[in-house]
């Protein structure tokens, strides 16, 4: 069974049961790009926005003359934006038109949805229109840009959550690894000592930063042009539905959205999720830095550092038994690498906007929703099946200490820094260790060297008993 409808191209059948109609059908023809739908969180939050719409146009009398079609259009709304209609909006993410075959698709779905729960069928446009009902003074140049918006908050507050998870994780290993005192390196050569609880507590404040860079991020986005209509000007839009519907939006979402002051400039420009996602790619490239360190200090692990043990997860080759991968940090390392590119497609799509509009606002939703997906999940994952269970092989960092000029830096307050030169190319020439070369000079008593590297030592902010010289 099919239904016909038209538009100003002609007329196209569709099944019966479809909640699409005609701008879909032809949206889905034209766009077989990305291969997979519009972000799912961005199909609810344009349904939160249609009915932030949709009350505040009943609130102005629109559909007073049949209050049940006014009911009908807000409960399918609410349905889209509690996730009930998602897989009925099947438009392609990538698509020409900025975005406005999304718009269509969501119009279309909930105005067949509002018709089902009318008793009427689906197609019966003179009751329930999608462009005259659901679109209602609005346009896809002030929703689609607020539904964005409105999804980029909610994914970045889950985002938040995870790196806040992370945090944990590694101020956990902080306390667990504080007494394992160990090599510190600069430019992959060994330089001083340190413990691994403050290498640790390095990572945990790297992402402690992170998170709050995240946190800020609503505030930028918070700031819409809904009520803009089509470039800004409110276009066919009532004065009081403008004064009116961004307060609708907040009080339904709990979120702090404030009308543009200028509603045509915040039509025309993208730059704050250039700036949002700026903040993505800062946490990338932590996620990216730990997880190298992470995969260096667990290399071997005969032949390595082996400093640390990551937790082991599957066999790491076909050919050589026994081989177990940092397949974490890899997988990890592989989300941030594709954020900074998405980070990059955002950039440049941002600066294409031309005059009143920029075209290319499904682009921007795909890398900056996916974005945040990426690291939400690559933070957890690192988190949960890494980080827990990393555990320190602390014979292998006392063998690097004792093995070490690291130790001979530790000794200079006590010694000076020309003896302790002396000593490190003593050490080298008859390939003794630092501690038997003071201990063969009679420079210092065990119970000397012992207290110049206990975790205490190295650790503390400076020589408070050194004077300044």
């Amino acid at each position: 069974m099919t239904r016909k409808e038209t538009d100003l191209l002609g007329s196209r059948e569709l099944p019966d049961d479809a909640l699409h109609g005609i701008h879909t059908l032809r949206a889905l023809e034209n766009f077989p790009l990305a291969r997979r739908q519009v972000h799912e969180e961005l199909v609810c939050a344009y349904g939160m926005v249609k009915l932030a719409c949709a009350r505040t146009n009943a609130g102005l009398g629109v559909w007073k003359k049949d209050p049940a079609k006014a009911e009908a259009i807000e409960r399918a709304c609410l349905e889209m934006a509690e996730g009930m209609l998602t897989d009925s909006v099947k438009v392609d993410a990538l698509q020409g038109g900025a975005g406005t075959s999304t718009n269509m698709n969501v119009n279309e779905v909930l105005a067949n949805r509002a018709l089902e729960l009318l008793g009427e069928v689906r197609g019966a446009y003179h009751r329930v229109s999608p462009l005259d009902d659901l679109n209602l003074h609005q346009s896809t140049n002030d929703t689609y840009p607020t539904a964005l918006r409105l999804a980029a908050i909610r994914l970045l507050h889950r985002l938040e959550e995870r790196v806040v998870m992370l945090v944990e994780a590694f101020q956990a290993k902080e306390k667990e690894f504080a007494h394992v005192v160990k090599v510190g390196r600069t430019e992959f050569q060994d330089a001083v000592l340190t413990t691994l609880g403050r290498e640790m507590g390095a990572y945990a404040e790297t992402f402690a930063r992170d998170r709050w860079r995240i946190y800020k991020c609503e505030e930028r986005l918070r700031v819409v042009n809904l009520g803009g209509t089509a470039i800004g000007t409110g276009l066919a839009a009532p004065r009081q539905y403008i004064f009116r519907v961004v307060d609708a939006l907040r009080d339904l979402t709990g979120i702090g959205f404030a009308r543009a002051e200028n509603l045509v400039e915040a039509t025309q420009n993208a730059d704050v999720f250039v700036e949002v996602s700026g903040i993505l790619k800062a946490c990338a490239a932590s996620l990216l830095k730990v997880c190298t360190d992470l995969r260096v200090l667990s290399s071997g692990p005969e032949a390595g550092l082996g400093e640390i043990r990551l937790p082991k997860l599957q066999a790491g080759s076909s050919i050589m038994p026994g081989k177990v991968n940092p397949v974490i940090p890899e997988a990890v390392s592989q989300a941030a690498m594709m954020v900074m590119g998405h980070d990059s497609a955002l950039t440049f799509a941002c600066a294409q906007g031309n005059l009143e509009l920029n075209a290319f606002m499904p682009l921007i939703a795909e890398c900056l929703l996916t974005s945040c997906d990426l690291l939400a999940r690559a933070c957890e994952l690192l988190s949960v099946k890494c980080i827990c269970g990393i555990q320190a092989d602390e014979a292998r960092c006392r063998a690097h200490v004792e093995g070490s000029t690291a130790l001979a830096t530790a000794l200079i307050p006590a010694l000076g820094y020309e003896k302790v030169c002396e000593l490190t190319r003593i050490a080298a020439e008859t390939k003794r260790t630092i501690r038997e070369v003071v201990a063969g000079e009679g420079l210092l008593s065990k119970e000397e060297f012992d207290a110049m590297i206990t975790p205490e030592a190295v650790c503390r902010l400076g020589m408070p008993d050194l004077p300044a010289r």
